[in-house]
C-alpha cells in the first residue's frame, strides 16, 4: 500500500467520523422534547425533606414497571448531597428491587430544582413542585412532564389532599389521566 493511498483512507475515515458525529448531534437536537418551564418550590428545607416517602401515585415509567409498595428514602450525606434509596416490590418476581443514588441542588437560587443520579454519567431532573408546610406531602416531576410522583410520608394520605395535587399537576400540563395509584400493601 503506497503512502498516498494510506493518506486517502485516513482522510476518508476522518470525514466519515466527522459526518457521523454531526448527524448524531443533529438527530439529538431535533429529537429532544422541548422543555417548558415548571414552577418549583422557592424554599426547600432538606433537613425536613429527608426521611422515608411513600409513592402514592406516578406516571408510568420503565424503571418502576410492575413495582408496588414503592418508597424513597432520603438522607443527608457528609458532602451536603442527598442519598436516595428507592425500593419497590416486584410481585411477578416475588422480590424487592432497590436502587441507590445521589441527588443535589445544582443552583442554590432554585432549591426545588434538583438533579438525581443512579448511575454515572446519567442524571435526571427531580423538581419539587409542591411540598406542604409539615413536609408530609409532595409533588415531584420533571420539566418535560414525562415523570410525576405524588409522595407522602404517610402511606395513606387524605383523599382530598391527593385530589388537590392531581389537580395542580393537571394545571401544570401533566397527563394526569395516566396517573397510576401505587399499591401500598405488600405483606
Amino acid at each position: 500500500m503506497n503512502r498516498n493511498h494510506l493518506l486517502s483512507l485516513v482522510k476518508l475515515a476522518w470525514y466519515s467520523a466527522t459526518y457521523f458525529l454531526i448527524l448524531l448531534l443533529m438527530s439529538h437536537l431535533f429529537s429532544c422534547k422541548p422543555q417548558r418551564e415548571l414552577p418549583t418550590v422557592a424554599v426547600l428545607d432538606i433537613e425536613k425533606y429527608v426521611g422515608t416517602w411513600h409513592e402514592i401515585a406516578r406516571l408510568p415509567n420503565r424503571f418502576e414497571r410492575g413495582l408496588t409498595c414503592v418508597t424513597a428514602e432520603y438522607s443527608l450525606k457528609e458532602n451536603g448531597k442527598i442519598r436516595v434509596k428507592n425500593k419497590g416490590f416486584n410481585a411477578d418476581k416475588n422480590k424487592w428491587k432497590e436502587a441507590t443514588g445521589t441527588a443535589w441542588i445544582p443552583d442554590s437560587q432554585f432549591p426545588g430544582q434538583l438533579r438525581v443520579r443512579f448511575f454515572w454519567p446519567f442524571a435526571g431532573d427531580y423538581y419539587v413542585i409542591y411540598v406542604d408546610e409539615a413536609y408530609r406531602l409532595a409533588l415531584v416531576g420533571d420539566p418535560a412532564r414525562d415523570y410525576l410522583w405524588i409522595l407522602s410520608k404517610d402511606p395513606n394520605p387524605e383523599k382530598e389532599r391527593y385530589d388537590e395535587l392531581v389537580s395542580l399537576a393537571k394545571k401544570l400540563g401533566f397527563a394526569t389521566e395516566n396517573l397510576a395509584e401505587v399499591k401500598r400493601e405488600c405483606e
